[in-house]
């Protein structure tokens, strides 16, 4: 169903045919993003992104803003629930580094709020209600090889971000979904956390050295 999550109205409606439909609402996976990637969209100083801030405010968190209050009623008659929220660990890392042509400072700042509204929201919904957050890093369709933005990166930009990440790849949906499920099904006793699943990119390349002999005897 094609909906403008930006919109408090579609999304009222939206929450409305699915109460029609299924009568309730037990699970919210909250995956709403623009993505700014500055490989594709320049900086915001360009003329042509005078408006880019607003709209990626408005997607990547106002969206995810609106979707949590207008589902939470519907999820508290059920008796029971679990929202994830899903986030980026541009959160942590904003536009720095080996990972600075993917993440913009608007995605970067609402990805940190996501973090915030997480732990109040989770205050909010207990004690029947959930809620936690996946914090992702470069998976292969979201940030990694099957973006329009990785097919602009230079090959040396693609190494210093495989540099970047402990793990040396991108993640994958696969993996994406079985953290997201483990979220919702088993994690029983777990509510206002973050979940960062990101191979190592938010610690960098740093690996830890030997440690000297010293000088003792």
């Amino acid at each position: 169903l094609p909906v403008d999550l930006r919109s408090e109205e579609a999304v009222k409606e939206l929450i409305h045919k699915s109460k029609i439909r299924f009568g309730t609402i037990h699970i919210l996976i909250n995956n709403i993003e623009r993505g700014g990637m500055p490989v594709i969209h320049g900086s915001y100083d360009l003329p042509h992104n005078s408006e880019q801030w607003d709209l990626e405010i408005a997607t990547s968190l106002k969206a995810k803003w609106l979707l949590f209050h207008h589902c939470l009623p519907l999820m508290r008659s059920s008796g029971e629930g679990a929202v994830v929220n899903i986030s980026s660990v541009s959160a942590m890392l904003g536009r720095s580094g080996a990972t600075a042509p993917f993440f913009n400072d608007a995605y970067s700042a609402a990805n940190r709020a996501i973090s915030s509204f997480t732990e109040t929201w989770a205050r909010e919904a207990a004690p029947t209600i959930r809620v936690n957050e996946l914090m992702l890093g470069l998976i292969r369709n979201r940030h990694g090889e099957e973006t329009r933005g990785w097919e602009e990166l230079t090959e040396q930009e693609k190494v210093d971000i495989a540099g970047q990440c402990l793990l040396e790849r991108t993640g994958t949906p696969e993996e994406v979904a079985r953290a997201t499920l483990f979220l919702i099904k088993d994690a029983d006793y777990m509510t206002g956390s973050i979940l960062r699943m990101d191979g190592g990119v938010a610690l960098g390349s740093q690996k830890v050295p030997p440690i000297p002999t010293g000088i003792l005897t």
